[in-house]
């Protein structure tokens, strides 16, 4: 019999995980049915996730047009023992467009993570700020440790499947 799994730990383990975490992989479907993938900085306020890009990105066009983009951070390969079971999370967002005036809750966190100065440079320039807001997530940590993510509850409920 297997023990039990310390869910409270796991918890803390997975807002550690993304509290650490400063890029993120976005993944789109273009109007042609194409998947298209790109990585971004990114900070994560209240429950949601916010990216700050340029208009002349490859994925700018896609995430004005698009009404769900996956969001995905992976551990550092670096750091894990075996890449089969890496640590990572991937949640189904909701983009909005927020523009670039006004935000500075989110401009300031930005400023945090990412330094006050090259913030001051990227928003003279033609970046914008989007909202993510998560649908649906899951988060592995393992081997029979997957865990599907509720982002209204902010709690994470441990996948079993019946093996039979």
């Amino acid at each position: 019999m297997s023990k039990p799994l310390d869910m409270q730990q796991i918890t803390q383990s997975y807002k550690a995980f993304l509290q650490h975490k400063k890029t993120c992989v976005l993944s789109f479907v273009d109007g042609e049915g194409k998947p298209f993938s790109s990585t971004t900085p990114f900070v994560y306020l209240n429950g949601k996730f916010y990216v700050y890009m340029s208009r002349i990105a490859e994925h700018y066009p896609l995430m004005e047009q698009s009404t769900v983009v996956d969001v995905l951070c992976v551990a550092d390969e670096a750091a894990t023992a075996n890449p089969f079971a890496i640590e990572r999370a991937r949640w189904q967002c909701q983009p909005q467009y927020l523009g670039n005036t006004g935000y500075e809750e989110i401009f300031a966190a930005f400023d945090q993570q990412f330094h006050a100065n090259l913030m001051v440079i990227l928003r003279s320039l033609d970046f914008s700020l989007f909202e993510l807001t998560p649908l649906e997530g899951r988060y592995i940590i393992g081997f029979g440790k997957a865990f599907t993510i509720d982002p209204i509850t902010d709690t994470l409920t441990h996948i079993v499947i019946d093996k039979k």
